[in-house]
């Protein structure tokens, strides 16, 4: 017997999703979570292929429009073609995965300039670009909408050979106050996620590594967490049902950010 009251509460149907860094990982997950819940979706990444073949399986799946679309956070031309892209072939972006990111663990004095730009080019300035343009076209199109913005429990804590990681993604969560904050206004809600440690592409040789395994089993919850468990807390912020939450960052941890240090 199906449950209408929450289906209905947790539906997308009707938006229009745009997942930025959906080639893999946690953005990859998104992307299906999004389509399963109704929304069409255009998927975001410099890697053009990975994200063509995503979005024709997420289509087979669950009927649901999609779009891959070449997104390079780090370039502004890139960014606004993106959203050109998707408005022509879907409609205008009401739901934002906010998810590009890279990492470069170094200890602090081994990081260099070149570590210190690319990092905030990407995770910080990049998560601004997308999240501004979105902005203004949901403004322009009288729509409101959520903006998700990904963060890192690291946003919140900190931990060695992660200065400019983690600067960057505390940045990202002062901004999604800031934004939160101008843009209620407007009916655009704007929170971020920030997730413990998640096996990706970027971290899985870490986590499998003696030393990952020794620092997970430090842990409260003595694991990595699955890419599924992420997948609720995004659907609360993106569905409608979440109208009066916004400049939350919410960890999805294992409880890691309680940890006595």
């Amino acid at each position: 017997m199906s449950n209408d009251f929450l289906t209905n509460m947790f539906s997308l149907e009707g938006q229009v999703a745009l997942v930025a860094g959906a080639s893999s990982g946690i953005g990859a997950e998104f992307a299906s979570a999004l389509a399963k819940a109704g929304a069409n979706v255009v998927l975001g990444a410099r890697r053009t292929d990975r994200i063509q073949r995503l979005a024709d399986d997420i289509a087979a799946e669950t009927g649901r429009k999609t779009l891959a679309v070449a997104l390079d956070v780090t370039s502004g031309d890139s960014v606004r073609a993106a959203f050109d892209a998707a408005e022509e072939a879907i409609g205008t972006v009401t739901i934002i995965c906010n998810n590009a990111g890279i990492g470069r663990p170094k200890y602090a004095l081994d990081d260099t300039e070149e570590d210190w730009d690319i990092t905030m080019e990407t995770n910080l300035k990049g998560m601004w670009r997308v999240g501004t343009e979105a902005a203004r076209r949901m403004q322009a199109a009288g729509k409101g909408g959520s903006i998700i913005n990904t963060a890192s429990v690291l946003g919140l804590m900190v931990g060695p050979q992660q200065l400019t990681y983690a600067t960057s993604k505390a940045g990202v969560i002062q901004m999604t106050k800031v934004m939160a904050l101008e843009w209620q206004r407007f009916g655009i809600r704007v929170n971020a996620l920030c997730p413990g440690y998640f096996k990706t592409e970027i971290n899985d040789k870490f986590l499998d590594s003696d030393l990952g395994q020794r620092m997970l089993k430090a842990t409260p919850a003595k694991r990595h967490g699955e890419l599924a468990e992420l997948v609720p807390s995004m659907l609360m912020f993106a569905s409608p049902t979440s109208s009066f939450t916004t400049g939350v960052a919410l960890p999805v941890d294992g409880a890691h950010t309680l940890r006595i240090a």
